[in-house]
């Protein structure tokens, strides 16, 4: 069996599947201050009375890392940054606590100036003197040669509680890019590592043994105890879950937005012939263009428990959530109260609900039914207008899909798929508005928590290969091989492989030969004079997102 968890603003959605489909689903309430409770709780309504010897796999997804990031939650990071020919990295501060210091490497990784170890003694010194624990450590060309952030690492000794390195952290030759994602994974480091221990230890108290996955921002996952080195790779899982979710009902041969409508924002990302697009270069995430590869999605600040309120004569709807509907308690009208008062729901709290609206609605002049008609209206539109606005961008670049880049390739999307709590209440009018054809997911309440357990785990590896200097590197792998004159392009990409598989393995997942793809095969000759010197030569490899085998969409369950 396997459990999946997805975390979101307002309610933790949590399934169980097996060999017979979905076994079993709940929800729970968010606790923003108490993440930890919250998946605890979770995972003992979803496993009451299943033997823990049953489950074999569990797949989190989390907001916590993202939260510490645009909230400005992370605590102090030291940043060390070395330059060389032609930049200067003080251009580049992410933070307070950012010193660039001396030493350099050149673009063909050759030493070109020592790093002074005074100097980094020194910044030690002040960094524990200011309580600062996490450090970040970046040399503009460490992914040819690592050297110089070794040494520094190796002068910083074990006087604090992680040393995070460049050239493992993300093995691209964007330097301000590298610098900002060192800088966001030393910040959420230590976050993501109480969260880590606290769910360790509450499921070891309930004799779950199996090793926990946790799914990254491109889609796949990784194994929980792998996250604690690369913690900013968890950033947006939550969008990333909602696309997984609704693989297995996109459409082959058509575009489709898909739309992951909660209580506090709506998700959108596009699939195109039943592929989620993917931001080749990287999110940005707090202000800070990163490395950090990701599914292309979008979210806003619209969702059912979206606060309602009139401005100088003017519905306003969102971004803030301040509490449930009125109908569940809250002290605000939303968007789900609009929905009790126009009949789409029929439980108890319309009354609740019906006050809200009114009171909204003698600011208007209107009736309750007008107000609520407008203010679900509303909510509908601003997701129609900012999935619009979405394409828009999408296509004012080239359009990558996790798998390839389409050349030319302009987004038409035609349908919408629609997930979330209030999915089944938004979907008609979502059509009506937007002219799109609009189907709702199966077990759409859900449906992202099932995307987060069925992900595939994915990686990627970066190979540099210098037959002049007769070396080939695999900076993020911290790998490194003397190579002879003659080593080809094709001898590199087998190199990659290898290594793909390998970390495949670490990560808690498989490489096997349909789920891996050469995304990048870059060579060059190296002249002297008028003679060719050696080959320059860059290989990227990578598992491709996407669910894991033994699952069959159609029955909806696992397979043996």
């Amino acid at each position: 069996m396997i459990v999946g968890l997805d975390v979101g603003g307002t309610h933790a959605d949590v399934v169980l599947l097996g060999t017979e489909g979905l076994v079993a689903s709940a929800k729970v309430p968010t606790d923003a201050d108490d993440l930890f409770h919250t998946v605890l709780r979770g995972l003992e309504k979803i496993t009451a009375g299943v033997p823990p010897e049953d489950i074999h796999r569990i797949v989190l997804s989390t907001t916590l890392t993202t939260n510490a990031i645009v909230q400005g939650q992370a605590p102090p990071v030291g940043m060390i940054v070395s330059g060389g020919p032609g930049i200067d990295p003080a251009l580049h501060r992410t933070n307070k606590h950012y010193f660039t210091v001396g030493g350099a490497i050149d673009h063909r990784g050759r030493i070109v100036e020592a790093v002074d170890p005074r100097s980094i003694k020194a910044i030690a010194k002040q960094l524990r003197r200011e309580g600062v624990r996490q450090v970040g450590v970046v040399g503009k060309f460490s992914v040819r040669n690592p050297v110089h952030e070794i040494e520094i690492a190796r002068i910083l000794g074990d006087d604090f509680d992680k040393v995070f390195l460049g050239h493992r952290v993300a093995g691209s030759l964007n330097f301000p890019r590298r610098i900002a994602t060192t800088y966001l994974n030393a910040a959420v480091h230590p976050v993501h590592q109480q969260f880590f221990n606290a769910v360790q230890r509450s499921l070891a108290e309930k004799g779950l043994s199996v090793p926990i996955r946790i799914l990254k921002a491109d889609g796949g996952n990784m194994q929980f105890s792998a996250s604690i080195d690369f913690p900013a790779q968890t950033a947006l899982s939550g969008p990333a879950a909602s696309v997984m979710g609704s693989l297995a009902f996109a459409p082959d041969e058509e575009e489709a937005l898909v739309f992951d409508i909660g209580g506090t924002t709506t998700d959108m990302a596009i699939l195109v012939n039943g592929v989620p697009l993917l931001d080749p270069t990287g999110i940005e995430l707090g202000g800070y263009k990163t490395l950090i590869r990701a599914l292309e999605t979008h979210s806003i600040g619209m969702g059912g428990d979206s606060a309602v309120r009139v401005d100088n004569g003017t519905l306003k709807i969102g971004p803030e959530r301040l509490g449930p509907a009125m109908a569940y308690g809250g002290s605000v009208p939303t968007p789900t109260d609009a929905m009790f008062v126009l009949g789409m729901i029929r439980t108890e709290g319309r009354e609740a609900a019906l006050a809200g609206i009114s009171a909204l609605a003698a600011q208007l002049g209107l009736t309750a039914e007008e107000t609520a008609e407008r203010v679900f209206d509303g909510a509908c539109r601003s997701i129609i207008d900012a999935a619009e606005a979405m394409v828009a961008r999408v296509n004012s670049k080239p359009v990558y899909t996790v798998h390839e880049m389409l050349d030319g390739h302009t987004v038409k999307p035609r349908k919408i798929l629609v997930l979330g709590g209030p999915a089944l209440y938004f979907a008609h009018r979502l059509e009506e508005l937007s002219g799109y054809k609009v189907g709702v997911i199966p077990r759409w309440k859900v449906a992202n928590a099932i995307g987060a357990a069925l992900a595939r785990t994915t990686c990627e590896v970066t190979v540099f290969a210098d037959t002049e200097r007769g070396i080939a590197t695999a900076p993020e792998e911290n790998y490194t091989e003397n190579v002879g004159s003659r080593f080809s392009g094709e001898e590199a990409v087998q190199l990659a492989y290898r290594l793909l598989r390998d970390k495949a393995a670490r990560l808690g997942g498989t490489a096997e030969a349909h789920e891996v793809e050469v995304v990048e095969n870059l060579q060059f000759n190296m002249v002297r004079g008028f003679y060719t010197s050696g080959k320059n030569i860059r290989v990227r490899v990578q598992v491709k997102p996407g669910l894991i085998q033994n699952y069959d969409p159609v029955a909806g369950r696992l397979t043996d």
